[in-house]
């Protein structure tokens, strides 16, 4: 089966060759000479870029979607649930939506994963057409020992309380996690935000965890835990990075981001501190100046 588009104005529903519909959406000129990719973090969706889009160089295109069992893409299908998939789909995107000229690649937490796995699996494509990346608090190894921020035996609780929910929400049979959303927000404030946090964000954030497909995200905690791609940055040397990171963020903390700076020596490291992991509502004029920058090279 090959990849398909259907257009509906900058809304798309991109077909990938293995039948999954994903939503997409392109905005700026068509002809750019280059092309700006957004890919989301795990149990978000393409709106948490909204902030940071008016920030942005006008002459660019920029193309984000909604990842299989995300947002308003198709659930994933039984073993598709996985990282390398999610480079596999974002190959398919590349060569449909934007088959030439030069791209930038800006990723946050799964979305940095999927970049490092498109390294590893299309070497070719980021060797010959990728100029820049952006890595958003995310991770390369180790997703395996979260501890959420907490010390001792709080953390080793906290590891398997993470796990544990990452199994339910692979057996779970509902479509959405049928929790209110004034329940949910304490604990993604919890969870995702550093310092100074606007009920808006925390808000936005919420509605796109519970527009999730359960099973599918269950299964991407799975794979994350697997996630060890540090031989793949390798093909990125030489290639302008940034790497950037708050020194509150429970899901992917700092030392996350210095091993990716490690691999990458050359890398721009930029430590928020006080912001936590949604460094798109924290610091989005920060993370919107270093995409420029790259896009300007």
């Amino acid at each position: 089966m090959t990849a398909t588009v259907r257009r509906r104005g900058t809304d798309r529903r991109f077909t990938t060759s293995d039948g999954t519909a994903l939503h997409v959406e392109l905005s700026g000129p068509r002809d750019a000479a280059v092309t700006l990719v957004l890919v989301h973090a795990w149990t978000q969706d393409h709106l948490e870029w909204d902030p940071v889009l008016p920030l942005l160089p006008t002459g660019v295109q920029v193309l984000r979607y909604d990842h299989r069992g995300h947002g308003w893409s198709e659930p994933a299908k039984p073993g598709t649930a996985t990282v390398a998939q999610l480079a596999d789909d974002l190959a398919e995107l590349i060569a449909e939506l934007a088959p030439e000229g030069r791209l930038v690649l800006a990723g946050h937490s799964m979305g940095g994963m999927t970049v490092m796995a498109l390294a590893e699996r299309h070497p070719e494509l980021v060797e010959s057409r990728v100029d820049g990346v952006a890595f958003i608090a995310t991770s390369c190894c180790d997703m395996d020992r979260l501890t959420l921020g907490l010390n001792g035996r709080a953390g080793r609780v906290a590891a398997r309380v993470d796990k544990t929910f990452g199994r339910l929400l692979n057996r779970w049979g509902a479509e959405h996690v049928p929790i209110p959303a004034p329940l949910a927000r304490p604990s993604v404030k919890w969870l995702a935000f550093g310092k100074k946090v606007r009920r808006a964000d925390v808000r936005a954030m919420t509605e796109q965890f519970l527009r999730a497909h359960p099973r599918s995200v269950g299964g991407f905690r799975d794979s994350m835990s697997d996630h060890d791609r540090r031989k793949a940055l390798a093909t990125l040397r030489g290639t302008p990075t940034v790497v950037m990171v708050g020194d509150r963020d429970r899901i992917t903390p700092v030392h996350h981001a210095r091993v990716i700076a490690e691999e990458l020596p050359e890398a721009e490291f930029v430590l928020f501190p006080g912001a936590g992991h949604e460094l798109t509502y924290e610091r989005t004029r920060e993370v919107a100046k270093r995409l420029s920058r790259l896009l300007e090279n």
